[in-house]
């Protein structure tokens, strides 16, 4: 049975036992057959055995190889599984770039569209602005040329009636004539500054005017002004003082047309308010740094002075210290209004103190830049200077048949002889005929104009005198005046006493100056 169940352990105590008892018996064949069974069963457990360890080692490596193996594969699964994962993420990832992408793309189209709309838009709103913008440029100039016309087309008339007026007063007329012939002067005047206030207040909307930088003299500015307004200041018994800082250099860079009309009317308003007074223009130097230099200016009168109330509007267009006033005083309203607009443009403001009965006070302060003295120091002095031009002889240029009447009768009544020529190519043949002592021309003419025919002129004559009598705005025409020629300009209508005063400069002045 343990043969049968290769039960060998079993099997060989057996045998052990059957050799053990055969020895015993004395049965020594059979102990030794037996003895031999158990070798041979030891040589078969030794077999096994072996067999079994080389079974076991294979075993092992079967098993260490399938472990390798399963670790192998496990390993190739994790990687597979990381793999997997890294392409999901990756399609989770591209999946969500693509659907951002794709927002942001729809974002931009709305935006770009948007943008395209609001560009249209401000392209359609631009352009109507552009256009309404050229419809207002347009209609500021239509404005500024129809008043400029409308100006030159007064101005021409009021020559005659202020003209004309002129010379009545002159030839004795009797005490009620007088009264009416001296409303009738002071009428045209009137209109004459409102023609030209409305004119610098036009310029001055329209931003036509800018401030120029040329050298001038302080001090001869102001005595030319102060000079210009003698006469009144003698009609209404005013006197006038120049408190004048010699520290300030005599040649400084400005604008020396527009500080004129600025000190023009703040002291013909103080002469205007001041009967019996006085007037006092202070100018004096406040702060020099190198040729920087800042200067103070008052015009101050002891007149009737200015209520509280109206201080706070007397710079508005069209405004007066009061009806009473305007109707004393007469003048426009506009003057103080130039004045601000004037220094605005210097980057100046204007103050005033006043009190009712005690007189008023206009002050301001201007940025100037001084270089070298190249101008000799002028002396102050109110000058009324006597001309005798007994014995001249002047070329009267106008097409105006009622102009060239009150012109020669202006001259005649100076002794002077005068020829008249109807129209610039006239002038042109008749100067190159006769030597005049100076020539009034007209600019605006059939033909060639008063410039052109200056131009021709200076071609053959450039020493004698040439005076533009124009109706036009001196603020457009002043530099081609000059560049055409002429010597000086005079604005029509205008004060006899200035019509004397330029032709005495221009023959005797300019003679004594060649001479010396």
């Amino acid at each position: 049975m343990a043969k049968a169940n290769n039960f060998y352990s079993e099997i060989l105590e057996a045998n052990r036992l059957l050799t053990e008892s055969n020895e015993k018996l004395g049965l020594f064949e059979s102990a030794l057959a037996y003895n031999r069974n158990i070798l041979h069963i030891k040589d078969s457990i030794f077999t096994i055995e072996k067999s079994l360890a080389e079974t076991k080692t294979a075993d092992n490596i079967q098993t260490k190889f399938m472990k390798d193996e399963i670790g192998r594969q496990e390993a190739k699964i994790e990687e597979l599984n990381q793999s997997k994962n890294r392409t999901e993420i990756t399609a989770i990832l591209t999946a969500a770039f693509l659907i951002v992408i794709s927002i942001l793309a729809i974002s931009l189209y709305r935006n770009n569209q948007i943008k395209l709309k609001t560009n249209d838009l401000l392209h359609t709103k631009n352009n109507e602005l552009q256009a309404a913008r050229d419809a207002a440029v347009m209609a500021m100039e239509a404005k500024t040329n129809f008043l400029s016309t409308v100006s030159h087309e007064l101005r021409t008339p009021l020559y005659a009636v202020t003209g004309l007026t002129h010379l009545l007063l002159e030839e004795n007329p009797s005490e009620n004539q007088k009264e009416h012939l001296k409303s009738l002067k002071f009428s045209g005047d009137y209109l004459l500054n409102f023609i030209n206030d409305i004119l610098q207040i036009n310029k001055i909307d329209a931003d036509k005017l800018e401030a120029l930088q040329i050298d001038f003299n302080l001090k001869k500015i102001l005595s030319e002004v102060i000079n210009s307004l003698h006469q009144s200041a003698k009609a209404n018994k005013t006197k006038i003082v120049l408190e004048f800082d010699e520290d300030i250099p005599s040649h400084l860079l400005g604008d020396p047309l527009k500080l004129s009309q600025v000190f023009i009317n703040l002291i013909g308003n103080g002469i205007k308010f001041t009967k019996g007074g006085q007037v006092t223009v202070i100018a004096k130097l406040a702060k020099k740094v190198e040729e920087n230099l800042t200067i103070y200016f008052e015009i101050k009168d002891n007149g009737i002075g200015i209520d509280k109330e109206r201080q706070l509007t007397i710079f508005d267009s069209f405004e007066q210290g009061s009806i009473q006033i305007n109707r004393e005083y007469g003048g426009t309203g506009l003057g103080l209004t130039i004045v601000k607009s004037l220094l605005g443009l210097f980057g100046s403001k204007i103050g005033l103190k006043s009190e009712i009965g005690k007189g008023s006070s206009f002050f301001f302060e201007l940025d100037l830049k001084s270089k070298d003295d190249l101008i000799d120091d002028i002396p102050f002095e109110i000058t009324e200077v006597e001309y005798d031009f007994a014995g001249l002889h002047i070329l009267v240029v106008e097409d105006n048949k009622i102009n060239q009447v009150i012109t020669k009768k202006m001259l005649n009544k100076k002794e002077i002889t005068c020829d008249i020529a109807n129209n610039g190519l006239e002038a042109v043949a008749m100067v190159r005929k006769t030597d005049y002592d100076c020539i009034l021309m007209d600019i605006h003419m059939p033909g060639i104009s008063g410039e052109e025919a200056t131009i021709e002129i200076r071609k053959f004559n450039r020493l004698v005198p040439i005076i533009a009598l124009t109706a036009i705005s001196l603020d457009d025409s002043l530099e081609s005046f000059y560049a055409a020629g002429c010597n000086d300009v005079v604005t029509k209508p205008f004060k006899p006493e200035v019509f004397y005063q330029k032709i005495g400069e221009n023959i005797f002045d300019v003679k004594k100056k060649i001479e010396a």
